[in-house]
Formats: C-alpha cells, sequence, structure tokens
C-alpha cells in the first residue's frame, strides 16, 4: 500500500468537509438582505457616521492586547518543561525557574505601572 494514500485521503475528508460546509452555510442561511450586506467590505450591520479622524481606538487597547500575546506566547514556554520534567534533570529546574521569575517581574513590572487598569 503507498505510504501516502492516508494522507491524500485525510485530505479529500477535509476537502470535502469544507465544500459541505459551504454548500449547507449557502442553503440554510438566511436570506435578508439589505444596503449594508450588498455594498462591497461591509459585515452587515448598517454604517454608521464616524468621526472626523475615522474613529480612534484607545491606546490602552492595543497595550492590553499586547501584553495578553506576551503573557500568553510565554506560558505556552511551560508546556514542554511539564512533559519533558523527569528527563530534564536539575539544570532545566533552575532554568525555568529563572524563567519564571523573569516573567513575574515582568507581570509586576506592568501591574505597577497601571498596564492592566482599564479605564
Amino acid at each position: 500500500m503507498n505510504p501516502y494514500v492516508p494522507i491524500l485521503v485525510l485530505f479529500a475528508l477535509g476537502a470535502g468537509f469544507a465544500v459541505f460546509s459551504v454548500a449547507a452555510g449557502s442553503v440554510a442561511g438566511p436570506k435578508r438582505y439589505n444596503r449594508a450586506k450588498v455594498d462591497a467590505y461591509e459585515c452587515g450591520i448598517e454604517p454608521s457616521p464616524h468621526a472626523a479622524g475615522g474613529g480612534r481606538f484607545p491606546v490602552k487597547y492595543y497595550l492590553t492586547a499586547m501584553l495578553f500575546i506576551i503573557f500568553d506566547i510565554e506560558s505556552v514556554f511551560l508546556f514542554p518543561f511539564a512533559v519533558g520534567f523527569q528527563r530534564l534533570g536539575v539544570f532545566a529546574l533552575v532554568e525555568m525557574v529563572l524563567f519564571i521569575l523573569t516573567v513575574f517581574i515582568a507581570y509586576a513590572y506592568v501591574w505597577r505601572r497601571g498596564g492592566l487598569e482599564w479605564d
């Protein structure tokens, strides 16, 4: 048996599911059109007038998003350590303690500076 057959079967199954999902959505979905849905690049919500500058998001929004991404990515590094803890030894334990300490210092710094306050 060819070793690529399971990969091709999985690809065909995924493509079939994608085609089925699009077809089922177009058949079963609501068909209520309005001016906003027919316009290009609209999500279906009636457009509302914006401010002269186009409306600005507060900088705190972006800072909170970046902090979430940074701490989320740092927490992902804990999973391989937890999985291979028995084989890694004391050196990896010391390295992970230093890593967690660095993350905690960064978290405390952001907390003290008010980066976690949402106004």
